[in-house]
């Protein structure tokens, strides 16, 4: 699925369901990335993996989108993995002071 300048690819196998994003995450691309990851949190998937290793650029929507999952992820034993963003990326949610809370792995 492609979203003004979002990609999204969505792929299940076994007990692990892949979220992968491209490009933008603004608010003009938030909603299906958003409809995605609930999309796979109503699985019964054991691990939900969102892959941003090759997201070009994050807004304010994109911070609360991540901060939203991590929470619902919290509440629903701790399904969420998110996949490290590119080093630019990755200092916007530093900044945002939300890159320590969030289940990041390489």
């Amino acid at each position: 699925m492609t979203a003004g300048k979002l990609a999204i690819s969505q792929q299940r196998s076994a007990d692990r369901y892949v979220v992968a994003v491209s490009g933008e995450l603004d608010i003009a691309t938030a909603a299906p990335i958003e409809q995605a990851l609930q999309h796979a949190e109503a699985t019964d998937a054991r691990s939900i993996i969102l892959d941003l290793s090759r997201l070009d650029f994050i807004d304010a929507s994109g911070v609360a989108l991540l901060v939203s999952a991590n929470a619902r992820s919290q509440a629903d034993s701790n399904r969420l993995i998110v996949i490290r963003p590119p080093r630019h990326v990755m200092r916007v949610l530093v900044l945002s002071a939300i890159a320590h809370t969030l289940p990041l792995t390489d």
